[in-house]
C-alpha cells in the first residue's frame, strides 16, 4: 500500500483532495497568500486546509505530500502500461522524469508535457461546427487549451460536510462586523447580491400545463456566519477565456471594485429526455438580484467562444421595494437564437466527453452595472461542463482575486 492506508484517504477525503488539486495548481516552493486571512500557505497546506473545511477531518501537510507521491507513482505505472512501443515508453519516462510528483498528479501539467505521446485508442471527436463561425478563429489559429486553468476537472460539490469534529471558530456576528452574512459566502458585492439564476426550456403540454427543464440553476440560499468563505481563484487564469479588448474582463477587474468579481462553474443538465422539445418550446433565462439601494441596473450578458464575443444581450431593470430591500427581477428573458442552436447541437453529440470538449471553449460573462454611475456591481464569469449527476444541474462559486 506504499504506506498510504485506505482509512486515511476515505472516499469523502479523496474527493475533497481531488477538488483541491484542481483549485490549487502546482507552485513549487512558492507560498500562496489567502487575501481573506493574510496568511501564507504552501500548496500542500492549502490542500490540507481545504480537506478540513470540506470534511471536518484533519490531514497534515506531510500526509498530503505522501499521498501525492503515492498517486504519482501509480499514475506513472498506469501510463507506462498503456504504451506498447518501447521507444515511446522511453520518451514518456524521460518527459516524466523532469516533473515533480505534484506535476504528475496534476492532469493539466501532464497533458501539456505529454501531448506528443500516444493518445487513448479512440477516434478524436468530430468538429462541433461544420464550418467556421463568422468572427471566430478557425482551426489553424493558436488557441490556448482550457486544461491550463485550475478548475476544469473539479468534481461536483461534495455533500454537506461531516460535523463530528471541533468546529472552526465562528466569525463575529453582524453587529460586530457590519458585513452582511451573504458577502464573501455568496455571489454578492457590497452593493448587489444575486439571489437566483436559471436557464431553462419550457414546453406546453396542454392549455394549463407546462413542463420545465433546468439546464443550469442557482437557487436562493440562507448562509450563516459559521459557513466557510468562498474559495478564491486567480483571475489571471481565465483572462484568455473572455474578451481582452476594451471593456474586457482584465480592464473591468483593474477598474474594480474587486469584491464584485466571481467565477461560477456549472455542471449543466442536458438530459431533458422526459420533455419533448418541439416548435412550441420556450428557451429562457431568469435572474433575480437584491440591494439596499434604489438604482437602475444594466445587465450585459456576453456569450464567448474561444475567448471572443459572439453575441451580447443588454437589459435594463428597475428596482421594486419588497421586504425592506430593493429587488430586481429579469423574468423569462428569451434566449437568443445562437444559444438555442448551440444547445441543440450540443445535446445531439453522442458522448459526454465530446460535449465537454466543446464546452471547454464556451464561456459567458455577465456584468451588472449601475446605469447612472457606470459602477460595476457584479461581474460573473460562467464556465461549463456536462453534469453526470442524477441530481441534475449543479454549480460551485469562487471569488476571483489577483494576488
Amino acid at each position: 500500500m506504499d504506506g498510504d492506508a485506505e482509512g486515511v484517504w476515505s472516499p469523502d477525503i479523496e474527493q475533497s483532495f481531488q477538488e483541491a488539486l484542481a483549485i490549487y495548481p502546482p507552485c513549487g516552493r512558492r507560498k500562496i497568500i489567502l487575501s481573506d486571512e493574510g496568511k501564507m500557505y504552501g500548496r500542500n497546506e492549502l490542500i490540507a486546509r481545504y480537506i478540513k473545511l470540506r470534511t471536518g477531518k484533519t490531514r497534515t501537510r506531510k500526509q498530503v505530500s505522501s499521498h501525492i507521491q503515492v498517486l504519482a507513482r501509480k499514475k506513472v505505472r498506469e501510463y507506462q502500461a498503456g504504451i506498447k512501443d518501447q521507444a515511446s515508453k522511453d520518451k514518456a519516462l524521460q518527459s516524466m522524469a523532469a516533473l515533480s510528483s505534484a506535476q504528475i498528479v496534476s492532469a493539466s501539467v501532464m497533458k501539456s508535457q505529454l501531448t506528443h505521446m500516444p493518445q487513448p485508442p479512440y477516434a478524436p471527436p468530430p468538429r462541433f461546427w461544420p464550418g467556421p463561425i463568422p468572427g471566430q478563429p478557425g482551426p489553424s489559429q493558436d488557441i490556448k487549451p482550457f486544461a491550463q486553468s485550475p478548475y476544469p476537472n473539479l468534481p461536483p460539490p461534495v455533500p454537506t460536510p461531516i460535523t463530528s469534529y471541533d468546529p472552526l471558530p465562528t466569525p463575529l456576528p453582524p453587529a460586530a462586523t457590519a458585513v452582511p452574512v451573504w458577502q464573501d459566502r455568496t455571489i454578492a458585492s457590497s452593493k448587489l447580491r444575486m439571489l437566483e439564476y436559471s436557464a431553462f426550456m419550457e414546453v406546453q403540454r396542454d392549455p394549463d400545463t407546462y413542463s420545465k427543464h433546468l439546464f443550469v440553476h442557482i437557487g436562493q440560499t440562507n448562509p450563516s456566519y459559521s459557513d466557510p468563505l468562498l474559495e478564491a481563484v486567480d483571475i489571471r487564469q481565465i483572462y484568455d477565456k473572455f474578451p481582452e479588448k476594451k471593456g474586457g474582463l482584465k480592464e473591468l477587474y483593474e477598474k474594480g471594485p474587486q469584491n464584485s468579481f466571481f467565477l461560477v462553474k456549472f455542471w449543466a443538465d442536458l438530459n431533458s429526455s422526459g420533455i419533448q422539445d418541439g416548435p412550441g418550446s420556450f428557451y429562457g433565462v431568469s435572474s433575480q438580484y437584491s440591494s439596499s439601494e434604489n438604482m437602475t441596473i444594466t445587465v450585459s450578458t456576453k456569450v464567448c467562444s474561444f475567448g471572443k464575443q459572439v453575441v451580447e444581450k443588454v437589459e435594463t431593470e428597475y428596482a421594486r421595494m419588497e421586504g425592506g430591500r430593493y429587488l430586481y427581477r429579469i423574468h423569462r428573458s428569451p434566449m437568443c437564437e445562437y444559444m438555442i442552436n448551440f444547445i441543440h447541437k450540443l445535446r445531439h453529440l453522442p458522448e459526454k466527453y465530446m460535449m465537454n470538449s466543446v464546452l471547454e471553449n464556451f464561456t459567458i460573462l455577465q456584468v451588472v452595472t449601475n446605469r447612472e454611475t457606470q459602477e460595476t456591481l457584479l461581474c460573473i464569469a460562467f464556465v461549463f461542463e456536462v453534469s453526470t449527476s442524477e441530481h441534475g444541474a449543479q454549480y460551485h462559486v469562487y471569488r476571483l482575486v489577483k494576488d
